[in-house]
Formats: C-alpha cells, structure tokens, sequence
C-alpha cells in the first residue's frame, strides 16, 4: 500500500485552499484516481510477475497504447494536442545527446571492468540478432511505454501528482524512469523522451547487458 501513501501524499497538497464542498468533490475524484492509479500501474505489473508469461507483458504493452487512442485521446483530444512536440524534441536534443554520451561511457567501462566477456557479445557473436532487437525496438517497446509511463501518467493523473517533482516520482514508482520522466516534464515532447529511452535501451542491448531487460530473465529473479 505504499504507493498508495504516495498518492495520497500528493493528492493532498492542492486542497488546503479550496471551499469545503471544493474540497470533497476534489478528494473524491483524486480516491477514485489514486484507485485507478494503483490498479493500473501496481497491480498489472504484479499480475504479470505472477503470471510470469511473456505474452502477458507484451499484450499489456501493446494494447495499452490502443486503448489510450481509442479512448482516453479521442475523448480529450486538446489534452493531448502536440503531445509529440518537435519543437521540444529540438529544444532539447542537445542536453539529452550530452547526457547519453557521458552515462555510456560510464556503462560501456562497467561493463568492461565487471563482465569483460559480455562486452559486445550480441553484435559480435549474433550480428542478425542483434539488428534485430534494436530496429524495431523504438517502436515496439519504447514508444508504448513512454505513452503509458510519460505521456498518459501526466495528463491523465495530474489531479494527484501535479506537473513537476510529483509527477517524476511518480513516473518513477510506475517502474517508468525518473531520467526519461525528467526530460518529458521539462521538454513536454513524447518525441524526445522515446528517442533518450531508445538511445539507452540500444546501448543496453549492443554492450552486452540486453539479458536483463528480457522478460525470461527477469522471471528467474
């Protein structure tokens, strides 16, 4: 229940200033959001680690995004009006690339100093492989998770959490990344948040650290 206190710690802050019948209305609808939010966001994932099934996960990661077009985009279109936002993408392509180069040189020389052996090992030994888990990796897992995790937790919950620190903590309890919900927030560019989580998830992947996003490692842990 511990994300539960988070939401309500946040939910909380806005309703000091409102009228008494302000206040109920709002506390109302940020239980049944707080509701919604752990449902969705504690209780699938747990459902999958019990399941421990790989077509569990990918059907949530896929249909989730369908749902969200279907309904919650096309019920509150100006929400979502320039949610990819190239101008941000621009705007901030610079500290993002800055950023990517510093962290992969710290990951790259982990990698090298702990597990020497995994270095590259995909790229060099499955060539094949390798294209293809990075080619249709920015749309098959990094765009519907920035969807859900970015774009969807901060318009669709910022009753609760707000805008700012409180919608990165957030994003971060959600198992979505704070690094990546730092860099929606400031930039409010689905684009730029799915070209950063690519960049890193490609990295991941080439250097020879891929077996730890993979679903069937994952459940032996």
């Amino acid at each position: 229940m511990w994300v539960s206190a988070v939401v309500f710690a946040y939910s909380g802050l806005s309703l000091t200033q409102a009228s008494p019948r302000r206040r109920y209305e709002t506390r109302f609808r940020a239980a049944c959001f707080s509701a919604e939010f752990v449902a969705l966001y504690a209780g699938l994932p747990i459902f999958v680690l019990i399941t421990r099934r790989t077509a569990v996960l990918l059907a949530m990661i896929w249909l989730a995004p369908v749902f969200i077009y279907c309904f919650e985009r096309r019920r509150r279109p100006s929400v979502y009006e320039n949610d990819w936002n190239w101008r941000g993408f621009r705007a901030g392509l610079r500290a993002v690339a800055l950023r990517f180069a510093v962290l992969s040189c710290l990951v790259v020389f982990a990698v090298w100093h702990f597990t020497p052996h995994a270095l590259l090992s995909l790229p060099r030994e499955h060539p094949g492989m390798w294209l293809l888990v990075i080619l249709p990796y920015p749309v098959l897992s990094v765009w519907p998770q920035e969807l859900i995790f970015r774009s969807f937790l901060l318009r669709r919950y910022t009753l609760l959490f707000g805008a700012n620190r409180g919608y990165i903590a957030a994003s971060a309890v959600a198992i979505g990344g704070a690094l990546f919900a730092a860099t929606y927030q400031d930039r409010r560019s689905l684009a730029l948040a799915c070209f950063e989580h690519a960049l890193y998830g490609c990295l991941v992947f080439t250097v020879g650290l891929g077996r730890h996003l993979c679903s069937g490692s994952a459940w032996q842990h």
